[in-house]
């Protein structure tokens, strides 16, 4: 066990070598968590992000995941249950975007591959997190954090299965918010605007330029930013949070 029962709250992020679930991880284990850092690509910069909070005095393990199969999901979850312990929040952060691209131009199975991941995954996630921390089947309760995107509420810029996908997530949000409640589960999502992650790094300058300069703060948002308002999700000063969706946009 990465975290003798009782001493630290246990923590599972998707998407962990992503740079909002690094993000997360990091501010979590500053804060006491025992963070599992579910990854499924980037295994390097998963393990170094375990490495580092080990060498901190934290506590944290790296475990293969792909969110887009429910079996792979199922193992995992039933994993950090045996080795690690019981829950007390999830942060799914797993994601792509699929590209900039008219819908037109994409092949079916990368329009599947897009909703799998965004929305599929979160479902899956959030089904398993639900059924171990129900407190019907002997969890504990706890929280239920996932990522959705302000591209939900306009549709995106040639990003129509990244959009919809998102929108599905802010949907379930709410939902399972109302279903989980009487199980001492909170259910909310992040809205994450533009925020300076390595797909903007890519851009070339003149997009780049476009889309500071339509954000009425004036740049960007930061991983670290979002990851602050997903660990007050988290946190017991919003206890009395459930269904909410909080944007974090700058303004945009």
């Amino acid at each position: 066990m990465i975290n003798p029962v009782g001493q630290r709250p246990i923590l599972v992020v998707t998407g962990a070598s992503g740079g909002i679930g690094s993000a997360t991880v990091a501010l979590a284990a500053s804060r006491g968590f025992a963070v599992v850092l579910g990854y499924h690509a980037h295994e390097d910069r998963a393990r170094m992000l375990e490495e580092t909070i080990r060498k901190s005095g934290g506590h944290a393990q790296a475990m293969p995941v792909d969110v887009a199969d429910p079996e792979s999901v199922q193992t995992f979850f039933a994993r950090i249950d045996r080795d690690v312990g019981r829950l007390a929040g999830v942060v799914l952060a797993a994601g792509m975007s699929g590209g900039v691209s008219r819908l037109s131009d994409l092949r079916p199975e990368d329009i599947a591959r897009v909703v799998n991941v965004n929305f599929l995954g979160v479902l899956y996630c959030a089904r398993e997190a639900a059924t171990w921390m129900a407190r019907s089947r002997g969890g504990h309760g706890g929280s239920i954090v996932s990522l959705s995107s302000e591209a939900a509420k306009f549709g995106g810029n040639k990003l129509v299965p990244y959009a919809a996908a998102k929108a599905g997530v802010s949907t379930m949000t709410i939902g399972l918010a109302r279903e989980l409640a009487s199980e001492g589960i909170r259910v909310n999502a992040v809205s994450p605007g533009i925020i300076d992650t390595e797909q903007h790094g890519r851009m070339d300058t003149d997009r780049r330029a476009g889309l500071v300069n339509s954000i009425p703060m004036g740049r960007m948002g930061r991983s670290e930013e979002v990851a602050e308002c997903v660990l007050w999700l988290l946190s017991d000063s919003a206890s009395y949070v459930t269904g909410a969706i909080l944007s974090v946009h700058g303004g945009r």
